[in-house]
């Protein structure tokens, strides 16, 4: 899948989970948190791709980002290898909540403007291009963007590691619906797959799931902040 395709179905997931959050997670949720999650939960579903070297990350920061996603290929073994597994998975939720636990304000801040602009670039919120007018666009956007979410966003968000372990996820089931699927139990090689998009990029991706996964998540959003917040808990 494409990574806008990945960041969608990463806010639809969130969208739609957000109502149960509470009673199993033991927080109270505001529509703004909501809206906040379901953002930084799109950019979260683009971060198996650190292993791809000309993946959304890859390009979001020109040479930076290549670099980094080459070291993050070679030390996990390629692409869609360890960082498309079960066990990554736990390690960004792991990870994102011992950040927040232990580095407190400053690391969540981080992470938000990080997020935040894996989710700008994917979804295509900047100008066309990877040149550095496109880099600096996504780093200025994400930066206000993240000094804005700051009036809400609470010292210590309980449903931010959820988040990035939902978004995560939704990237490794994307990419089961594609050839070559995912290794779910890596380091276990078997790899899992019901192939519904047989290219990247086609039209059952671009015309059907995206636009569908679209119109989800904005009614989920609608319903849950506007129409019947009460389901927040």
């Amino acid at each position: 899948m494409m990574g806008h395709s990945h960041a969608v179905s990463g806010a639809l997931l969130f969208a739609a989970t957000a109502p149960f959050l509470p009673p199993v997670l033991g927080i109270h949720l505001q529509p703004a948190d909501v809206l906040m999650g379901t953002v930084l939960c799109a950019g979260a579903a683009l971060l198996p791709d650190l292993d791809h070297h000309d993946g959304t990350i890859a390009n979001f920061l020109g040479p930076v980002s290549k670099v980094l996603c080459q070291f993050v290929a070679w030390i996990s073994g390629g692409h869609r290898h360890a960082t498309h597994s079960l066990l990554f998975v736990a390690l960004m939720g792991g990870g994102s909540w011992a950040g927040i636990e232990f580095l407190g304000r400053n690391f969540t801040i981080g992470l938000t403007f990080f997020l935040l602009a894996m989710a700008l670039q994917a979804l295509h919120l900047r100008p066309p291009g990877d040149g550095p007018q496109a880099w600096i666009t996504v780093m200025g956007l994400a930066a206000l963007g993240t000094f804005g979410m700051l009036k809400w966003l609470p010292s210590a968000p309980g449903w931010l590691p959820y988040a990035v372990a939902l978004g995560t996820l939704a990237h490794l089931l994307g990419d089961c619906l594609t050839k070559q699927g995912s290794p779910l139990l890596w380091p276990h090689k078997e790899r899992y797959e019901v192939v519904l998009i047989k290219r990247t990029g086609n039209k059952v991706e671009t015309k059907i799931l995206v636009p569908v996964m679209t119109l989800a998540t904005f009614g989920l959003l609608l319903w849950s902040t506007a129409i019947s917040p009460a389901v927040l808990g």
